[in-house]
């Protein structure tokens, strides 16, 4: 969604805040917002003009008309105003269709002036520039200014003089007044190109000898150029339409779409309704509304929204228990039905996204029952199966009804089964697995009269590119649909031709405007080579294996360019073998290096792609430039639209998967994976052609296509934006002049006015193959108040450009228009049917394409193969969305204030241990930090880091000095002292036993503390010890043990060492977490000495951060702490 429509505060505040004119503005930022919460007194006192002068009071909340509707306070006073919001505050108001309450108002300063000094001025965006209309009588009586007002078309990237404005709009003002008004019109024009907007309307602009005052104002804004005008918009607020209440729900979904790089969209419309949606995809979620619509549920519709671009599990779960959280929290008296539905995605992973809903489901089956829902899902796309086999298992555990459908089943056949117009099948027909991609997957017999290695779009005579002429198949629909019957017992046949009146062409002036240079009619062939712009492994693998199936000769990526690593090479299959494809840091190198590329695949983000495709258009080898992201500022667009066209370039996208050419090309994700390539034919040339604006529509364009006619020819994505790259006719045009095309398909939908262009063709002759057209939206026109679907384009600004309009238009002109998009593939099969029995088709036998191994990922993702693991863990696990230690979440962690002690615990021992215990472990990493610059690991790493190595290698050089003389005497210690305990020996017989054997008692001796210096750290860790811990068997033994070798000499004092040793073996094996066998298998595989190891780093990072800051020279240790001892011959 891209132009939003602001409140006329914000648009104010912009306007006052950032116009650049000498007109001396009046009134700046003299407004205030009141609500029914409003304290009287404070906002009295934060705008005092409102206790001095005359003022007007109208609500803001995009309602238009204010004034004939009678809900404008004029000439009042603060008592007054007063008065009149008491007398509308949160009163319920009709305006048009739609019912809303009125709750917030704006109050400004009232002008007295003569009506002749009201003037109206409006500048609005189209694809080839800005319009300004300028109308020297403005106000509530201003009328119909699209006829009455003085028009100047800005073209893009060219800028709007005081001249211009004088000459072509002022003509009817007064002499006085133009330079004021040529002034503020000016600035005003650079307000709206720097600040984004995309409409922006006073009425009325009142000028008077004081200067100019903006009395009225609506206006929208591009919000997809939020991350270029941040600094100047702040933080926007969107209002929704007047008639629909602002939920949180709504603005919590809008966060979780604000934080994705999918698409999440969720708009209620009455959240009383019966029927709900969980629809994938843009172009899908309209399609599903209309269906609910034309069969009769509008009223009963709940919500609009859709999920897409592949989200995650987590974000797919948040998106479905709002939904079904919303759902469950009032009953109805015929239950309720929730349509999970979509189009045949293009790279989605189906199973991945179910398995966010079945989660919600499991969580939500309770009142999911008590409100007696019934789920309908219909999907397809990559792992669809699993999906819903998924989706049906757990129907079958929950007791909820759930009803499931794939591929075979029409897209809205579900939508009828809801509402009770279909028929429920006991056992719907299921396709084959995902897996059987690797075999022949075609059912049937015939296929278009050519050969499967060539393309009907190369190069034969020079006839290519003139128009055909005249089709004895473009009969008048009516006659066309005589006698087809095919899939359509007991029920209407589809009417393709009714004549209600006519909807007439928009005007010239909506049609290019700047020079352009001829573009290639075909754009790809069977030797089309491009580069792609980002790093997609995925998407080009699907590229090379769509190549290797169509038996090209060679792939069809010779390159990639990836700014953000140097150049290199990437591996990807060919069939069973791999190959390296150049990866490249900027797209010069690119294309110097490969002169046979034609086409650019762009993924770059939404920030990176103006910039990248105005570069790549510098290159005259690149004919064609596909761009996939979305949300690229419109404005931007137009500049890219605007060279594209002087460059003779075709542009595809922006917000699109791309395109398809069975048997020659695809771009990028386009058609889905292996198995839909397969299933859809897509891997050799049929003989329909299609244009669609949405990407997954067009993958069900591609399925609906193959299982009516012969199959795909070639198909576009035009992309969901307002200013598509290309248009409708571009590609309209290109397949009427290829002989290959026999019949066209176009997929338009509600806004723009771009198919009323396929009407003026269709009745001048230029198009003379068979059409067969349905525009969706047809929903918009029964919504009570204004609804933005998916598609940034799918607004309609104008009678005209509702779907409605578009569609009896197409009627009128002769294409051939189902009643609805659940009848359009039975009238393409008509027409085709017609095309077969004429002629004009002769289809040919099946030549089955080779086959492409499956990689091992996803073999292994459909859980077809199976591989030992190289490594295993059992102490965290990364791969969801939430970090997760030991099975508990990292939330949970700080939720719990576990602290250092306790994920430690977790990390170490796969448990939650007791708090004193996660207490004592952080004491313990404490006393071990550091013991002074002497010992042997400080020393090591104070050397090396003055020797200038890094921390990493000072550290370890420290690390390196642990062992049993330092450091290392924990697990030495808890060893000896439990296994002289745990045999039943005295501490006298366990110290003499040692002294026999020669060997030290571990843990035991100091060389500077001793039993009349003790060591502090070892008196605070006893008292914690004693105080806290449930039983302190093992150091009451080691103490024993230490009053025997202290009597013999006075430093032989258990050291800290030994106490956190035989401590720990006491928690292990006394603070009930662990069995026996498990607290001595701990201490065996060395887990106390990690306590050391850890808390040491500590002081040995110190130690190296403390020599940097104090910049020390390369250490040498001086001659005279050095004991030269050389043998004597040597010395002489």
């Amino acid at each position: 969604m891209s132009a939003k429509a602001i409140s006329e505060q914000t648009g104010k505040e912009f306007l006052y805040k950032h116009i650049c004119t000498s007109a001396a503005v009046q009134n700046r930022f003299r407004y205030a917002s009141v609500t029914a919460e409003t304290d009287w007194e404070r906002l009295s006192r934060e705008h005092p003009w409102l206790l001095t002068e005359r003022l007007v009071i109208k609500p803001d909340q995009l309602i238009k008309r204010r004034g004939k509707l009678g809900l404008v306070g004029i000439n009042l006073d603060l008592h007054g105003v007063r008065e009149w919001f008491k007398a509308h505050v949160m009163r319920e108001t009709t305006v048009g269709k739609a019912k809303g309450v009125l709750k917030n108002f704006l109050i400004e300063p009232f002008v007295p002036h003569p009506q002749e000094e009201e003037f109206y001025v409006c500048i609005y965006a189209t694809r080839e520039g800005d319009h300004v209309l300028f109308h020297h009588e403005g106000g509530v009586e201003v009328g119909d200014v699209d006829a009455k007002a003085q028009r100047l078309l800005v073209a893009v990237d060219e800028k709007l003089s005081e001249e211009q404005v004088t000459e072509k709009l002022l003509t009817h003002v007064p002499d006085e007044k133009k330079p004021v008004l040529a002034s503020f019109i000016v600035g005003l024009f650079n307000l709206y190109e720097d600040l984004y907007f995309t409409y922006l309307e006073i009425n009325p602009i009142v000028v008077t000898k004081d200067g100019v005052y903006v009395l009225d104002m609506a206006a929208k804004i591009d919000a997809t150029a939020d991350y270029i005008c941040k600094a100047k918009w702040g933080d926007v607020e969107f209002p929704p339409p007047f008639g629909r209440e602002a939920y949180p729900e709504e603005a919590y979904i809008a966060d979780l779409d604000a934080k994705s790089g999918a698409s999440l969209k969720l708009t209620l419309l009455n959240p009383r309704g019966r029927i709900w949606t969980m629809v994938a995809g843009g172009g899908a979620s309209v399609v599903y509304s209309d269906t609910i619509c034309d069969l009769g549920g509008v009223d009963e519709l709940a919500n609009y929204g859709e999920y897409s671009g592949a989200p995650s599990e987590q974000q797919t779960y948040d998106y479905a228990k709002t939904i079904l959280s919303l759902m469950t929290r009032e009953k109805h008296t015929q239950g309720k039905v929730l349509i999970i539905g979509g189009s045949i995605a293009n790279f989605t992973n189906v199973a991945a996204t179910f398995k966010g809903i079945v989660r919600a489901i499991k969580d939500y089956q309770g009142p999911l029952k008590e409100h007696e829902v019934t789920i309908f899902v219909r999907r397809g796309g990559p792992n669809y199966q699993e999906g819903l086999r998924v989706m049906g298992e757990v129907g079958k555990t929950t007791g909820i009804p759930i009803h499931v459908f794939g591929t075979e089943t029409h897209m809205t056949a579900i939508v009828g089964m809801a509402l009770g117009h279909r028929p429920i099948p006991n056992q719907p027909p299921m396709d084959a697995h995902t897996a059987n991609f690797l075999l022949n997957a075609s059912n049937s017999a015939v296929t278009p009269a050519t050969t499967r290695t060539a393309s009907f779009s190369d190069p034969k005579t020079s006839s290519e590119f003139n128009p055909a002429k005249k089709s004895k198949a473009d009969l008048p629909a009516a006659q066309a649909s005589a006698g087809c019957n095919g899939g359509m017992e007991g029920r209407e046949k589809p009417v393709l031709l009714a004549s209600p009146p006519s909807v007439h062409l928009p005007p010239p002036s909506q049609f290019c405007v700047f020079p352009v240079s001829p573009k290639p009619m075909t754009l790809f062939r069977k030797q089309t080579k491009a580069i792609v712009w980002g790093m997609q492994t995925r998407a080009v693998q699907g590229m090379m294996d769509f190549d290797y199936v169509c038996s090209r000769d060679e792939p069809s990526v010779a390159a990639m360019v990836y700014p953000f690593t140097g150049d290199h090479k990437q591996k990807f299959y060919w069939g069973h073998k791999e190959i390296l494809v150049p990866v490249y840091k900027n797209m010069a190198d690119a294309v110097k290096k490969h002169p046979e590329v034609d086409v650019l695949i762009s993924f770059a983000s939404l920030r990176s792609a103006f910039d990248s495709t105005m570069e790549s258009m510098q290159y005259p080898q690149i004919h064609t430039i596909a761009i996939i992201a979305e949300g690229i500022p419109e404005a931007q667009t137009r500049k890219i639209i605007k060279m594209a066209d002087q460059k003779g370039v075709s542009i595809i996208g922006p917000a699109t998967v791309g395109g398809i050419k069975p048997g020659c090309f695809k771009i990028g994700n386009t058609g889905g994976m292996l198995d839909n390539i397969l299933a859809s034919k897509l891997y050799r040339p049929g003989s329909v052609a299609y244009v669609s604006r949405s990407g997954g529509m067009s993958n069900e364009l591609n399925n609906i296509i193959s299982r009516t006619t012969d199959g795909v020819f070639e198909g576009v994505a035009i992309g969901g934006d307002r200013y598509p790259g290309s248009t409708f006719m571009d590609h309209v045009l290109r397949y009427q002049d290829t002989p290959g095309v026999k019949m066209i398909i176009v997929l338009g939908e509600i806004g723009g006015t771009e198919e009323y262009k396929i009407c003026q063709g269709i009745r001048e002759g230029r198009i003379t193959k068979p059409v067969v057209c349905w525009c969706i939206g047809t929903c918009a026109t029964m919504f009570a108040s204004e609804v933005q679907f998916g598609h940034a384009g799918a607004c309609a600004n104008q009678a005209s450009e509702t779907a409605v309009a578009k569609n009896q238009a197409l009627r009128d002109a002769g294409a051939y228009v189902p009643k609805s998009f659940d009848e359009l593939g039975e009238v393409i099969k008509t027409v085709y049917d017609d095309l077969v029995a004429n002629g004009t088709i002769v289809p040919a036998q099946e030549v089955p394409p080779p086959t492409v191994p499956m990689d091992y990922s996803w073999a292994r993702e459909l859980g077809l193969i199976r591989k030992p693991a190289s490594f295993m863990t059992s102490i965290c696990d990364e791969r969801g969305q939430e970090l997760i230690y030991a099975g508990m979440p990292i939330t949970e962690v700080f939720k719990e204030e576990m602290g250092l002690g306790g994920v430690l615990g977790l990390l170490w021992f796969q448990r939650r241990l007791p708090r004193y215990a996660c207490q004592f472990i952080e004491m313990c990493l404490m006393v071990t930090a550091d013991h002074g610059p002497a010992v042997s690991g400080a020393h090591n790493t104070i050397v090396c880091a003055r020797a200038g190595k890094d921390l990493i290698s000072s550290l370890t050089s420290g690390l390196l000095t642990i062992g049993d003389r330092f450091g290392g005497a924990l697990d030495a210690a808890a060893k000896q002292f439990s296994k002289a305990f745990d045999s039943g020996m005295l501490p006298m017989e366990f110290v003499n036993k040692m002294k026999k054997d020669g060997k030290l008692i571990m843990g035991i001796g100091h060389r500077v503390k001793s039993i009349n210096n003790p060591d502090m750290r070892v008196q605070i860790l006893k008292d914690f010890v004693k105080q806290h811990f449930p039983s302190t068997q093992l150091l009451d033994y080691a103490l024993d043990v230490e009053k025997i070798t202290t009597s013999k000499k006075p430093n032989l004092i258990l050291n800290v060492d030994g106490f956190i040793g035989v401590a720990f073996v006491d928690l292990l094996r006394m603070c009930g977490g662990f069995t026996r066998d498990e607290a001595d298998e701990f201490v065996e595989i060395g887990a106390l000495n990690g306590i050391f190891v850890l808390g040491r780093s500590m002081g040995f990072i110190g130690h190296y951060l403390d020599q940097k800051r104090l910049k020390q020279g390369l250490y040498r240790h001086p001659w005279d702490d050095i004991s030269y001892v050389l043998p004597e011959h040597m010395s002489m």
